[in-house]
């Protein structure tokens, strides 16, 4: 009879721990059943999937990497004057691991650019807009155009001489608009630079940041993806080029400096193609821009077909992959400099009939060869139906053996990476420090994946 007491005693120890623990559980869901938390469904999955249906969610990922990134850099950055540049280089130079944060919050900022964008083009091509409504896709444009202006006023705030001529663009573009370009400008930029560097510091860090959280509650769908290792190897990619190419500070903008030839990010630049054509500022700057943001605003209410896969859908898959097209030729024009030219007008200068000739040509040659292309799949009886079939079935070609050796290589050699890091770290490489984390990461989401596959259904 002593031997059954003190052996269930712990039984009955253990079972009262599940029991409270369980009663938690219930307690906090109970709680969060009428907030808005358990309204979207997380789901992981078992296998790998194609990362393209849920480049929204990794847009997402990189908005939250951006907001502990950036409120670390708030507090050292100082928003006047005389402080914005020389308090980025303090970042930069003696905070510490400082430049590694300013790099990762850099690229990020452009890696969420190109997600958003990216995601656009899946979800036009594949025609998922069909089975959403109308709000997810509108707020979805949206809320692309507004990540644009976010990155724009981040980079502003440098002060340093590129910051001041996109500063300057966006005053002279603001200005152009019909009726209330004036009110406009002095509400947005003030009165002056110490104005300026105040209120787009307010909207980089708040106004535009509550807007995209509205638009995003708004956009996403109930059910959401999250597959650590393609986030990992996002993260990863992020860490890797900002190891590779670490972004400068530039030069401090003062009166006395000239600017000179200076680029805007490469999300900007097919507007910087039009504004050199020296047309009109309100047509260059502001129409052409709405125009193209407009047509994919009208598109879930002019695409009324059923038809789902690019294949079936001829003239939007054309117009979808001539606005591809445009936009590589207009970033072209915007990055070439004429080195040779005499004066710097005629160094930026680009003739409107030569970029809008090419426009249509580029337009012309992508509306005839889609059609030619998919007209020959259609001869071969390959359409959208037939590529809805059943997927086949991912075949283990590894052994579990084999996947446990190539775990431990990798271990190994995350070993070895973490000590090279902390090295590089302690040495002051903080670019070889980026990339060595970027490695990291890349090589954890490997190993998670290989991790995953390995486990059975």
């Amino acid at each position: 009879m002593a031997t059954q007491t003190t052996t269930s005693a712990p039984q009955k120890e253990r079972i009262t721990l599940r029991y409270l623990l369980r009663k938690l559980y219930d307690w906090t869901i109970d709680r969060l059943d009428r907030t808005g938390w358990l309204a979207y469904k997380f789901t992981i999955p078992k296998r790998f999937v194609s990362p393209l249906p849920f480049l929204g969610f990794l847009t997402f990922i990189c908005f939250l990497i951006l907001g502990v990134t950036g409120a670390l850099l708030m507090l050292f950055y100082t928003p006047s004057l005389t402080g914005a540049w020389t308090s980025v280089q303090t970042i930069n130079n003696t905070v510490p691991y400082g430049e590694i944060i300013r790099n990762i919050h850099y690229h990020a900022s452009n890696a969420m650019v190109f997600l958003a964008l990216a995601h656009l083009y899946y979800n036009y091509f594949s025609g998922r807009f069909k089975i959403r409504n109308e709000i997810i896709w509108v707020t979805g444009v949206i809320f692309g155009t507004v990540t644009v202006l976010e990155a724009f006023t981040g980079y502003d705030i440098i002060l340093n001489t590129r910051s001041v001529l996109a500063v300057s663009i966006g005053v002279s573009l603001t200005y152009s608009s019909p009726m209330i370009g004036p009110q406009l400008v002095h509400t947005i930029f003030g009165s002056g630079f110490p104005d300026f560097i105040l209120r787009f510091y307010d909207l980089h860090i708040f106004i535009v940041p509550v807007i995209m959280i509205i638009l995003a509650l708004l956009h996403f769908p109930r059910i959401l993806t999250f597959d650590i290792p393609i986030i990992s190897a996002v993260f990863g990619a992020i860490l890797l080029v900002g190891g590779l190419y670490p972004i400068s500070l530039g030069i401090q903008y003062t009166p006395s400096v000239n600017v000179g030839y200076t680029l805007p990010e490469w999300y900007l630049t097919s507007l910087y193609a039009f504004l050199r054509t020296f047309m009109p500022k309100f047509i260059a700057g502001i129409l052409i821009p709405t125009l193209f943001i407009l047509m994919f605003l009208v598109i879930p209410f002019v695409d009324k077909s059923k038809k789902f896969s690019w294949k079936d859908r001829p003239f939007f898959t054309a117009l979808g992959i001539a606005s591809i097209g445009q936009i590589l030729l207009t970033s072209y024009w915007g990055f070439y400099i004429n080195e040779a030219a005499a004066s710097p007008t005629q160094a930026l200068f680009i003739d409107p009939v030569q970029i809008f000739g090419a426009m249509i040509l580029v337009a012309a040659l992508c509306f005839v060869g889609t059609y030619a292309y998919l007209r020959r799949l259609a001869l071969k009886g390959v359409g959208g139906k037939a590529s809805r079939g059943r997927r086949p079935t991912a075949v283990n070609f590894l052994s579990s053996k084999w996947i446990l050796a190539l775990l431990a290589i990798m271990l190994g050699f995350q070993i070895f990476l973490n000590a090279n890091a902390v090295l590089a770290a302690n040495e002051g490489f903080p670019n070889l420090t980026m990339f060595d984390l970027g490695a990291i990461v890349m090589l954890f989401a490997i190993m998670f994946h290989l991790y995953r596959y390995s486990r059975p259904l």
